[in-house]
C-alpha cells in the first residue's frame, strides 16, 4: 500500500495537469481502504522521503480527515469511510509524528494542524488522552520534542478547544506554558512559542467570560499576576550585540533572533492582555509604559543600523509565524505604547510632567514630549529597503503615501503614535528638534525627512479635529520646509513640496497668502524636476491648492495643471503606467480637482482628452474607473445646466472618443475599456437635456446594439441597459425615428430585440439584472398602441423569465415591470398574467409564477421609488379581492428548529430552512406589514462608542472613552466593520414619511373590512402587535 501511495503522491507533484488529475481521483479512491490514512503517516514519518513527499502525504491526510473523519468539520462530505480502530491508530501515530522532534519543522506544522482538526471533534470523548499526553511529554521532552508539543498546543488553543474542553483544562495547561517560558534552560525560540500559546488563551478567555465571568476573572488575575512581572523583566533585558548578517539566523541560546523574538511575544501578549481584559494590568500600567518607553529608546540606535545605515532584511518570521527582526518588535512597541497612553494613569502622568509650574522657562526641552519626537523621528526614517523600492516603482512610493498599502511599518506606526499625541503641544517639541536636526552638519536627509514626514502626520490629525495652530509657529516651519524643497536629496525635496501644500492651505496657519506663489513653484516643478518622486509627489501636493485657491485663481490653474498632467503621461513608459493604479489614482485626482475648479472650461483646453488617456490605461481599475467616472460626471452635469447648446457641444467633442473606444474595445476584446466607455456614456445620457442632440441615437445606439449581442459580460451588460433607458427616458422620439442603416431595423424593433435577449435563457441573471427598468420605460413610452401585439408578448417574456430569476437585484428589476403598471391597471395586470401559461419545474399560470416571486423577494426590495411603487402596487392589487388569489399558495414564516444544537454548514445544507404555506392574501398583508416602520427603533444601525467587554462590575475607570473614536483594535469593533463587507447585515430598508402615511391610512380602511378580520387570524404575535403600534401611535 505504502508504494502504491507513494507513486500517486510523486504523480500528485507532476507539472502535467492531467497526470495531477488522475493521481487524486485514484488517491480519493482510496479512502475507504484503512490502510491508506496510516500509510499516509508512515510517508511522512521517513525521513528518507523526499521533503516534498512527505508534506504531500500530510496535504493528503488533511483532505481525507477533513472530508471523511466527522460530520461535525465542516468539509465533511457526508461518509465516514474507515472504522474506530483505525481511527485510533491514526489518533497516536499522527500524535507521535507531530511530537517526535523531526528536524523538519514543516512536518511538524502540517502534522500538528490534522491533530488539531481531529481534536476539534474527538477531544475529550474519543481522544480522552491527548491532552494529558501532551503536558506529560513537556517536563521529559528535548528541545526537539518540545517544538512539536508546543506546535500541536497552539493549535488546540487556536482551532482545536472548544469553550467547555478549554475551561477543563486551562489551569493545568497555563502552568505548564508558563514553565517552559520562565525557564531560561529552554531555547529561547520555544519560550517565545509558550508566550504566543498563552496569548491566544485570551480569545477563547473572552468568550467563557460572558457566561462565567467570576470564575474567569479569578483565574485570569492569578494568570495575569505571575505572568506579568515575568514579562517586565523581559522586557528589560537588553539587546545582545548586533550580529553579522550571516549570524542573525542563529537561534542558540542567548542569540539576538532568540532575544528578539521572546520581546515580540512578550508585547503582543501584554498589548492582547490590555485589549481584552485591562483591568488585569491596572496595577502595573506606569512600570509598563516606562519600560516600553526606555525599550523605544534603546532600540532606536540598532533600529537605525541595521535598516536606515545598512540594508538587512526585515519583516521575517519562522515556521512557526514567530516574527524574529527588529523590525517586528519596534512596531509592537509602537502600537502597544499607543495603547498604554488611553490610561487614565499614563494621562494624569504625561500631564503632571509637562505642568506649567514645571516648565519655568515654558520651553519643553527635556521632557518627555521632546523624548518621543526624538523616538518618533528615529523610527520613521525611510529604509535602505523602502528607498530601493521607491526608486525603482513610484507607484510603491504612492502607496505608502497614501497609506493604502499592507506594508505596515514602525514608519507607519510612528504615524497613529504622534496623531494619539496630538492633544498635548507636540508641535512646539518638534519644532525644536527640527532646529536642531538642521543646525546639526551630520544630520542626514533621511532624519530632515522623517522629521518633515512626522509634521505632515500632525497637521492632518489637527485638521481632522478642527484644531488651530499657532501662525507663529507655522510661519517658523516654512523656513526648515523651504530648505527641504531645495535639497539634493529626492524623498526630502519631495516631501517639502507635499508639506508646503498641507500647511499653507490650513485657515488657522495665516499662509493662505503665499499659496498661489507656492502653488507657481509647485507645478513648475512639475516640468522641471527630474525625478519622478518628486513630480508626483507636486502632483498630489496640487488637491491640497486646488481647493483653497479661490475661484477665480483655481481657473487659472486648471489649465497649467492639465498641461502639468499631460506632459508628465507623454513622458512615460505607456506600458508600465497600465500597471500603477495608485499613480493613476493620483494622476485622474488631481485632474479632477482641476476640472472641479470649473467644468464648463474642459472644452476650451484637453482636460478631457487626458482624462480619457488616463481612463484607457487605468480601466481594468475599479478605483480608478470611479474616480473618471466622477470626475466626467461633474462636466456633463454642469454642462447640462448651462442649456442644451452647451450640452450639445459637449458631446460633439467627447461622442467620437466614446465610440471609438468602444470599436477598440471590440477589436482587441478588452472588456475593461468597453466597460469604462460604456459607463461615461451612461453619465452623458442621464444628465441629457428633453430631448437630446440632433443625432444622438445614430451615434450610440449601433455601438450599444452591437454590444449586447456580442457580449455576456455582466458589468458590461447592465451599463448599455441603462444607457439605453436613460436615451428612451430623454428622448423617445428620437429613438423611434431612428432607422439603423447596417440593418434597416427602426428603433423601437432594435429596443424590443435587445430586450428579448436579454430575457432569453442564454443571458445570465447578472448580465439582465437592468433589463426590467428598460422594459418599463419602453412601455410607458411607447404605449400600448405603437406596441400592439408587442406589449403582451413583451410582459410574457418577462413573466417566464421571472421564473427562473435567482439573483434579488434581478427579480426586483423584473417584479417592478408588473408594479409599475399596477400602479394605474392592477386588475388587467391579474387578468394578463392569468393568461399567461409557464413552463419548467416551478411553471402555472403567469399569475402563481410571478406572485410567488414578487411575495417572497419584497422584503429585499431597496431604494425608495422601489419600494413606493411596490406598497402601492400590493395595496392596489389587494383591494380587487380577487378570487383567484386566495387559490395561490406561496412561501410563508420560517419554521424555527428548536433543538439548541448549533449547526454547521454541512449540516444547514442537509436540513434546509424549512417554511409554512399560506394563500396569497395573507402574505401580501404580511409584506405589508413589515413594510410598516417600528413605532420605536433606530433609524439606521450604527457603531456604538464602546464595543468593549464589560469585564467588571466596579473596577476603577482606568480606560477613557474617548467620544467619537471608534476602537480599531477592539475585536468586536473589527467585527462589526468586516462585517459591512456582508451586505445583507446592514441592508437598511428605510421608508419615506409619505408611504408610511400611504399605509397606515391603509391598514385603517382595510381594518374595516370583514376580510381583514379573517386573515388577521393568521398574523403572528409580532405583526398583530404591530398593527396596535401603529394605530395608537397614528391616534396620538
Amino acid at each position: 500500500m505504502e508504494q502504491q501511495v507513494l507513486e500517486l503522491l510523486a504523480a500528485t507533484l507532476e507539472p502535467a495537469a492531467e497526470i495531477r488529475t488522475n493521481a487524486e481521483r485514484h488517491l480519493e479512491q482510496l479512502y475507504t481502504n484503512d490502510a491508506f490514512p496510516l500509510s499516509l503517516i508512515s510517508i511522512a514519518s521517513h525521513t528518507s522521503v523526499d521533503l516534498a513527499l512527505r508534506q504531500a502525504a500530510l496535504l493528503s491526510l488533511k483532505t481525507f480527515v477533513l472530508r471523511t473523519w466527522s460530520s461535525s468539520l465542516d468539509e465533511f462530505q457526508g461518509l465516514v469511510t474507515i472504522n474506530d480502530a483505525t481511527k485510533d491508530q491514526v489518533r497516536h501515530t499522527l500524535l507521535a509524528l507531530a511530537t517526535s522532534g523531526d528536524q523538519e519543522r514543516k512536518i511538524v506544522s502540517a502534522s500538528s494542524y490534522v491533530v488539531s482538526k481531529i481534536a476539534s471533534v474527538d477531544f475529550p470523548d474519543q481522544w480522552p488522552s491527548l491532552l494529558p499526553t501532551l503536558l506529560q511529554q513537556i517536563p521529559q521532552s528535548h528541545e526537539n520534542q518540545l517544538h512539536g508539543v508546543l506546535v500541536v498546543l497552539g493549535n488546540l488553543v487556536e482551532d482545536g478547544f472548544d469553550e467547555e474542553q478549554f475551561g477543563k483544562s486551562a489551569i493545568e495547561l497555563v502552568r505548564c506554558i508558563y514553565d517552559i517560558a520562565t525557564d531560561e534552560r529552554k531555547k529561547l525560540t520555544s519560550r517565545a512559542l509558550a508566550i504566543s500559546i498563552f496569548r491566544a488563551c485570551f480569545d477563547t478567555m473572552e468568550v467563557m467570560y460572558q457566561t462565567d465571568k467570576a470564575s474567569v476573572k479569578q483565574f485570569m488575575q492569578e494568570a495575569s499576576d505571575a505572568w506579568t512581572p515575568f514579562f517586565i523583566n523581559v522586557l528589560k533585558l537588553p539587546l545582545p550585540q548586533i550580529p553579522a548578517e550571516e549570524q542573525e539566523s542563529d537561534t542558540d541560546s542567548g542569540s539576538w533572533r532568540g532575544i528578539v523574538a521572546l520581546k515580540t511575544q512578550v508585547v503582543k501578549a501584554l498589548d492582547k492582555i490590555h485589549r481584552t481584559f485591562p483591568h488585569l494590568l491596572t496595577q502595573h500600567t506606569l512600570e509598563l509604559f516606562g519600560t516600553i518607553w526606555e525599550s523605544l529608546q534603546a532600540h532606536v540606535g540598532p533600529y537605525i543600523a541595521l535598516y536606515v545605515s545598512d540594508n538587512r532584511q526585515g519583516r521575517l518570521e519562522d515556521a512557526d509565524r514567530l516574527p524574529y527582526t527588529l523590525d517586528f518588535l519596534v512596531i509592537e512597541e509602537l502600537d502597544y505604547i499607543q495603547t498604554l497612553v488611553g490610561s487614565v494613569t499614563v494621562k494624569r502622568e504625561l500631564e503632571s510632567q509637562i505642568a506649567p509650574e514645571k516648565l519655568p522657562n515654558g520651553a519643553y526641552d527635556g521632557t518627555w514630549i521632546a523624548q518621543i519626537m526624538t523616538i518618533l523621528v528615529g523610527f520613521s526614517q525611510i529604509t535602505q529597503e523602502d528607498e530601493g523600492l521607491w526608486d525603482f516603482d513610484v507607484n510603491v512610493f504612492l502607496s505608502e503615501e497614501t497609506s493604502e498599502t499592507a506594508n505596515y511599518s514602525p514608519r507607519n506606526a510612528c504615524s497613529y503614535l504622534v496623531q494619539k499625541l496630538c492633544k498635548y503641544p507636540v508641535l512646539n517639541s518638534l519644532l525644536a528638534h527640527t532646529k536642531a536636526i538642521y543646525e546639526d552638519a551630520s544630520s542626514s536627509a533621511r532624519t530632515k525627512e522623517a522629521a518633515m514626514f512626522v509634521l505632515k502626520q500632525i497637521l492632518d490629525e489637527l485638521d481632522s479635529c478642527s484644531k488651530d495652530i499657532n501662525p507663529d509657529i507655522a510661519r517658523a516651519y516654512l523656513h526648515y520646509i523651504g530648505l527641504a524643497m531645495q535639497d539634493n536629496d529626492v524623498f526630502l525635496r519631495a516631501r517639502g513640496y507635499i508639506l508646503i501644500a498641507r500647511l499653507t492651505t490650513l485657515p488657522s496657519t495665516g499662509l493662505l497668502d503665499v499659496v498661489p506663489e507656492y502653488a507657481r513653484q509647485t507645478l513648475a516643478a512639475i516640468d522641471q524636476d527630474s525625478s519622478d518622486v518628486v513630480k508626483v509627489s507636486c502632483i498630489r501636493a496640487l488637491q491640497e491648492y486646488l481647493k483653497t485657491l479661490p475661484a477665480s485663481s483655481a481657473r487659472e490653474f486648471q489649465v497649467q495643471t492639465v498641461a502639468a498632467i499631460s506632459n508628465f503621461i507623454s513622458a512615460q513608459d505607456l506600458s508600465d503606467l497600465k500597471e500603477s493604479d495608485d499613480l493613476l489614482d493620483t494622476l485622474v485626482e488631481t485632474l479632477r480637482d482641476a476640472i472641479m475648479a470649473d467644468p464648463s472650461l474642459c472644452l476650451e483646453h484637453p482636460a478631457l482628452d487626458v482624462l480619457f488617456t488616463m481612463a484607457s490605461y487605468g480601466a481594468s481599475s475599479f478605483q480608478t474607473t470611479m474616480l473618471v467616472n466622477e470626475a466626467f460626471e461633474s462636466i456633463t452635469s454642469s454642462m447640462a445646466a448651462k442649456g442644451s447648446d452647451s450640452y450639445a457641444r459637449l458631446c460633439a467633442k467627447v461622442l467620437p472618443t466614446l465610440t471609438g473606444a468602444l470599436d477598440v474595445g471590440d477589436m482587441t476584446s478588452e472588456n475593461a475599456l468597453s466597460d469604462m466607455a460604456v459607463s461615461l456614456l451612461s453619465s452623458l445620457a442621464e444628465h441629457g437635456p428633453h430631448p437630446l442632440p440632433q443625432n444622438f441615437v445614430a451615434a450610440v445606439m449601433p455601438k450599444l446594439y452591437r454590444l449586447l449581442f456580442s457580449t455576456n459580460e455582466p458589468i458590461l451588460n447592465q451599463s448599455a441597459t441603462v444607457t439605453i433607458r436613460h436615451i428612451v427616458s430623454h428622448d423617445a422620439d428620437q429613438v423611434f425615428s431612428w432607422q439603423d442603416p447596417a440593418t434597416g431595423k427602426g428603433g423601437l424593433e432594435i429596443v424590443l430585440l435587445i430586450i428579448d435577449r436579454l430575457l432569453g435563457p442564454d443571458v445570465d441573471d447578472a448580465s439582465a439584472a437592468e433589463v426590467g427598468g428598460l422594459t418599463v420605460e419602453l412601455v410607458e413610452k411607447a404605449g400600448a398602441e405603437r406596441l400592439g401585439p408587442y406589449l403582451m408578448q413583451l410582459l410574457r417574456i418577462v413573466a417566464v423569465r421571472l421564473s427562473t430569476a435567482e439573483h434579488a437585484s434581478f427579480i426586483q428589476n423584473l417584479v417592478l415591470v408588473f408594479a409599475r403598471l399596477a400602479l394605474t391597471n392592477a386588475k388587467e395586470v391579474l387578468d394578463f398574467l392569468a393568461q399567461v401559461h409557464v413552463e419548467g419545474g416551478v411553471g402555472g399560470t403567469g399569475l402563481e409564477v410571478v406572485l410567488r416571486k414578487w411575495l417572497e423577494n419584497s422584503v429585499h426590495f431597496s431604494g425608495y421609488d422601489a419600494i413606493r411603487q411596490n406598497v402601492i402596487a400590493l395595496t392596489n392589487i389587494y383591494k380587487l379581492h380577487d378570487e383567484r388569489l386566495s387559490n395561490i399558495q406561496v412561501q410563508g414564516d420560517l419554521m424555527v428548529d428548536t433543538s439548541s444544537r448549533i449547526k454547521t454548514r454541512s449540516q444547514s445544507k442537509r436540513t434546509p430552512d424549512r417554511y409554512s404555506v399560506i394563500p396569497v392574501p395573507l402574505k401580501l398583508t404580511k409584506v405589508l406589514i413589515s413594510e410598516l416602520a417600528n413605532p420605536i427603533s433606530p433609524s439606521t444601525p450604527g457603531l456604538q462608542q464602546n464595543h468593549s467587554t464589560d469585564h467588571s462590575d466596579d473596577e476603577d475607570d482606568e480606560w477613557e472613552d474617548e467620544q467619537g473614536i471608534v476602537d480599531l483594535g477592539n475585536p468586536t469593533t473589527t467585527a462589526e466593520l468586516m462585517a459591512y463587507a456582508d451586505e445583507s447585515r446592514y441592508n437598511v430598508r428605510q421608508l419615506d414619511d409619505e408611504t408610511q402615511t400611504y399605509l397606515i391610512d391603509f391598514f385603517k380602511q382595510a381594518s374595516t373590512e370583514p376580510d381583514f378580520r379573517d386573515l388577521y387570524q393568521g398574523l403572528t404575535d409580532e405583526e398583530r402587535e404591530k398593527l396596535h403600534q401603529m394605530e395608537k401611535t397614528s391616534n396620538q
